[in-house]
């Protein structure tokens, strides 16, 4: 199918796309396109207006200063999954940049859109959100930071205000008895994640003294999943630690709160959710040797 009509501008900085997005009501951003254009050949959205910024310089790379890893909104997927610095800093964001889509998207979805997209069955947020962090963004009345905790809403929803863009992301960078890992179960049909596990921990002398664990694929939206978190603090992430730590991943959560669709219901997702859950957490302990 084809898209309905739309007006089109190239914006040449931020601020110029601030300003087109304040003069055409309806106004929505381009980067990759990898999320929007879908939705827009079958005609689920239309908007008027669409304000391209994917040229728009220094909203690209990925950088570490001091004991900040900070990635620009327009870095495609691609060079996040290549990047040293992620990966010796905060592997989970490199891990979820390699799983997702396919050639094309990781080469041309960039990371901004697509945590501003905040398609809840999508790799990084959830990556993401177990690292921490904040999300830095600019609007009409200037630039702001957004907690990580508080960034993604609902499904295709976030935090951000009218007008406002994503310009980087920033999480902190791994220092010594600090690990990550993201594992998903890719969905085979449409190579989103049925369920996808990121992890951050931090540890002392074998012990675990703080843990982030963030799912995604299976509410509105990525979530914290604290009741593993709290059984991972104090243990010594051997494999007897780490089995009872995953089958927490779905306390407090039964089926009626879970996505349920025609590639899984929400009963099977909550089955595989502690076992990818046990995936992801062995993954980032592998990384401590």
């Amino acid at each position: 199918m084809y898209p309905a009509d739309f007006d089109y501008y190239r914006a040449g900085s931020v601020r110029e796309a601030i300003d087109l997005l304040g003069v055409h009501e309806g106004a929505e951003l381009l980067a990759g396109g990898h999320g929007l254009f879908p939705l827009m050949k079958t005609r689920e959205h239309s908007p008027a207006v669409l304000v391209d910024i994917g040229r728009v310089d220094g909203l690209s790379g990925v950088s570490v200063e001091g004991d900040t890893v900070s990635v620009g909104a327009l870095t495609t997927h691609a060079e996040m999954a290549a990047s040293d610095h992620l990966r010796d800093h905060a592997p989970a964001l490199s891990d979820a940049a390699g799983e997702l889509g396919d050639f094309q998207v990781r080469n041309g979805g960039t990371f901004g859109g697509n945590v501003a997209h905040a398609d809840p069955r999508s790799d990084p947020p959830a990556a993401l959100l177990a690292l921490g962090g904040e999300v830095s963004v600019e609007g009409p009345d200037g630039e702001r930071s957004i907690d990580v905790d508080d960034f993604f809403v609902g499904a295709f929803e976030t935090a951000l205000d009218p007008g406002e863009l994503v310009t980087a992301v920033s999480v902190p960078a791994h220092g010594p008895g600090e690990t990550s890992a993201y594992v998903r179960y890719r969905n085979p049909l449409s190579g989103y994640a049925l369920v996808g596990v990121g992890v951050t921990l931090r540890t002392a002398e074998g012990t675990v003294e703080a843990a982030r664990v963030a799912a995604t694929g299976v509410r509105d939206a990525p979530f914290r999943l604290e009741s593993v978190e709290t059984a991972l603090v104090g243990s010594t992430l051997d494999a007897d630690a780490v089995a009872d730590a995953a089958t927490m991943a779905a306390d407090g959560l039964d089926a009626s709160d879970v996505q349920s669709d025609v590639q899984a219901s929400g009963t099977y997702r909550l089955g595989v959710l502690p076992t990818y859950t046990r995936r992801a957490l062995s993954a980032a302990v592998e990384r401590l040797d």
